[in-house]
C-alpha cells in the first residue's frame, strides 16, 4: 500500500541527510516530494535480506533497526544500529545483491524507493549525489570506529561509546530531548553488536547506572552526566562527519538547537 504521501515523518530523511550536507530549498521539496511506497514491519522481521537483488531503497520513518548477518550455524554479528531517517540499504543503489540483512528491532514503518526515482532526482539536483555519497563514506567511517571498539575499547568503554553516538545521531533528526532517547535494543542485541557476552553486558550497564551516568529504563535511554561518560569512552564525534558538533559552538547533544 502506499501512504504517507508528504507526512513530516519524511522530514527525517532531509535532517539526516542535512546533518551532514548543506540543502537548498528545492533539494529538500525533491526528497520529501519521492514517490514512496510505505510498509509495516513488525519487530524481527526483516525489511530486506540478504541475497536479496533490491530495485529499491529504503527509509526508515519511524520504529529503529539493524544492521546484521549471520554465521552458518546461526549466531549473529550486529553491524550497525539504524535511527529513523537512515537510509541502511543505501548501497544497493550500485551493488546488485545484498551480502547483509536489515531488520527491525521494534514495530517499525520504512519507506521504499524505487532506485529510479532516486536516480532521477540526483539527475535533476545534482549535489544530491554528493549527499547520498557522504551517506555511504559516513557509513564506512562509523564501520571503522565499532571495528576499533571490537579490537581495542574495554566492554565499558564500547558500550559508553554506543550510548554516546546513539544520542547524537538521535539528536541529528530532532529524536532526542533533554539528552534522552529512544533505544529499544535488548543486552544480548549489544552484545551481539559489540562483541560482549549477556553477561558482561549486564554488569557494565550495572555499573553506568550505579555511576550515575546513565538511566536506562528500555526503550528509553538517559544520559544523566553527558561529560564523563564522553570521557570514558574517549568519545570523539568527528567520524560522524555532522555539521554542528558539540564542543563546535553547536548545542550540546539533547539540547534546543
Amino acid at each position: 500500500m502506499t501512504r504517507l504521501d508528504r507526512t513530516p515523518e519524511r522530514q527525517l530523511l532531509v535532517r539526516r541527510l542535512a546533518s551532514a550536507t548543506i540543502l537548498d530549498e528545492a533539494e529538500r521539496e525533491a526528497l520529501i516530494s519521492l514517490p514512496m511506497l510505505v510498509r509495516d514491519f513488525a519487530d524481527g522481521q526483516d525489511l530486506v535480506r540478504g541475497g536479496d537483488r533490491p530495485q529499491h531503497c529504503c527509509v526508515l520513518l519511524s520504529g529503529f533497526a539493524c544492521r546484521y548477518l549471520l554465521l552458518a550455524d546461526g549466531r549473529r554479528q550486529i553491524a550497525a544500529f539504524h535511527p529513523p531517517g537512515d537510509i541502511p540499504d543505501l548501497q544497493s543503489l550500485h551493488l546488485q545483491v545484498m551480502d547483509h540483512s536489515v531488520g527491525a528491532m521494534m514495530p517499525t514503518v520504512a519507506g521504499f524507493i524505487q532506485h529510479e526515482h532516486v536516480h532521477r532526482i540526483t539527475s535533476q539536483h545534482p549535489r544530491l549525489i554528493h549527499a547520498f555519497w557522504r551517506e555511504t563514506l559516513i557509513d564506512a567511517a562509523i564501520f571503522r570506529a565499532w571495528m576499533v571498539g571490537l579490537g581495542r575499547r574495554t566492554a565499558h568503554e564500547r558500550i559508553a561509546h554506543l550510548i554516546c553516538e546513539m544520542l547524537l545521531r538521535f539528536d541529528a533528526v530532532g529524536l532526542a530531548e533533554n539528552r534522552t532517547f529512544r533505544l529499544p535494543v535488548t543486552q544480548n542485541d549489544i552484545a551481539d553488536a559489540l562483541g560482549l557476552s549477556n553477561v558482561h553486558v549486564n554488569r557494565v550497564l550495572q555499573d553506568l547506572r550505579r555511576d550515575e551516568l546513565i538511566s536506562w529504563q528500555r526503550p528509553d535511554v538517559a544520559i544523566l552526566d553527558w561529560d564523563r561518560l564522553r570521557d570514558l569512552a574517549m568519545f570523539d564525534p568527528a567520524y560522524l562527519h555532522m555539521r554542528s558538533l558539540p564542543g563546535a559552538g553547536a548545542a550540546e547533544p539533547g539540547e534546543e538547537h
